[in-house]
């Protein structure tokens, strides 16, 4: 049963024609396999694929109504899931190109299948998928530290790496709240799986230090609020805090905070985390600026150098335009997928407290001095 609230409308920017539009132009960059590159080849320059825009993009198909190109994604990235839960970094053409397994790619699966149950009600794909949405949040928990965080890759060789991301751990916390909802639909309750978004979530929110420096990248400044573990005043602080910084009047949001780049795609995911955080009218601003890198076949361009006044990279994403879509849908609450970044499973998505304030340092032990002393 597929959802019948038909593609989302955007009142004075965007009519449900024009979203259409939209998705039918990722679906005309989709590969045979099923695969949703970046980009199909330009100036004969392939795009990659990897597992997380490909789900962004199959959810927003969905949103749009094409439902069986959707589900062609969907099944090509369960058959292409490696022994570990895990997928390449990258393929180019069909071909590994990166092959280290990064924790958000992984994760991120969850978040796509609970969005497909919600549209379509389909009990029988979820049951399908859910031993792939299993070993993927598997893999991505035994990348996760005593003190919380998650660290962003494991390489070919088994080795993990040396650090956290700010961005692909507050993606990971909104995955791990959709495995653990679509886990209980299932009855395949999962509790461990809630302790460990628990104390992520309040890593994400309270510890900068567990993660690596990637600040001048906006996905870090809004990021904390879009995957739920930043709302209310602190939410409304950190967008303040870097306001000036990102966004460009009439613009819209920059990719990094040292370059004149705004991008369509970071635009849309801060419309998002505005919206989640109650700030609907900045988010509806951002939304309508936005729309000066829309094509006219209802594709989006990357981006915008502004100094040099020209599309950069070049290039109209797959990944962009889904962020227009799923930021469509939620400002216009259309489908029953439209709450994704408010809410999971009736429950808001957002602040936890830490499941074990030892392992973050929360919580202080009284040891009893070992010294013995004469009194």
């Amino acid at each position: 049963m597929r959802s019948e609230t038909g593609p989302p409308s955007v009142a004075g920017v965007l009519s449900a024609d024009d979203v259409l539009a939209t998705a039918r132009s990722i679906a005309a960059q989709q590969e045979k396999s099923g695969a949703i590159p970046w980009f199909s080849p330009t100036n004969g320059v392939p795009g990659h694929v990897d597992a997380w825009n490909h789900v962004e993009a199959a959810m927003a198909l969905s949103v749009a109504g094409l439902g069986a190109e959707a589900r062609r994604a969907y099944e090509w990235l369960r058959d292409v899931q490696r022994p570990d839960g895990s997928w390449p970094a990258k393929w180019v053409l069909g071909e590994v190109t990166e092959p280290g397994g990064e924790s958000n790619h992984a994760a991120y699966l969850a978040v796509g299948v609970w969005h497909e149950l919600l549209m379509t009600g389909d009990e029988e794909f979820a049951h399908r998928m859910w031993p792939a949405v299993r070993r993927a949040v598997e893999f991505t928990l035994g990348l996760q530290t005593r003190r919380g965080e998650i660290i962003w890759l494991r390489h070919e060789s088994g080795e993990a790496s040396d650090h956290a991301l700010l961005t692909g751990c507050s993606s990971i916390h909104q995955s791990l709240r959709c495995a653990v909802a679509l886990a209980e639909h299932l009855g395949e309750h999962q509790p461990e799986w809630e302790l460990a978004a628990d104390q992520l979530g309040h890593v994400v929110a309270a510890h900068p230090e567990a993660f690596a420096d990637k600040s001048r990248w906006s996905m870090d400044w809004y990021y904390p609020v879009l995957g739920g573990p930043v709302r209310g005043e602190d939410a409304a602080r950190r967008f303040d805090e870097g306001w000036d910084t990102f966004v460009v009047p009439g613009l819209g949001c920059r990719c990094v905070s040292d370059q004149p780049w705004v991008t369509a795609a970071e635009t849309c995911e801060l419309v998002l985390a505005l919206d989640a955080a109650g700030d609907r009218d900045r988010a509806l601003e951002l939304f309508a600026t936005i729309q000066h890198l829309r094509h006219e076949d209802g594709s989006y361009w990357t981006g915008w150098q502004f100094e040099n006044r020209r599309h950069f990279p070049g290039d109209r994403s797959t990944y962009t335009a889904a962020a227009v879509i799923l930021a469509a849908d939620a400002l216009a609450d259309a489908s029953p997928g439209a709450r994704l970044f408010k809410e999971v499973a009736g429950r808001p998505l957002g602040p936890s407290e830490a499941s074990d304030p030892l392992a973050c340092g929360c919580a202080l032990v009284s040891v009893a001095n070992p010294v013995r002393t004469n009194l």
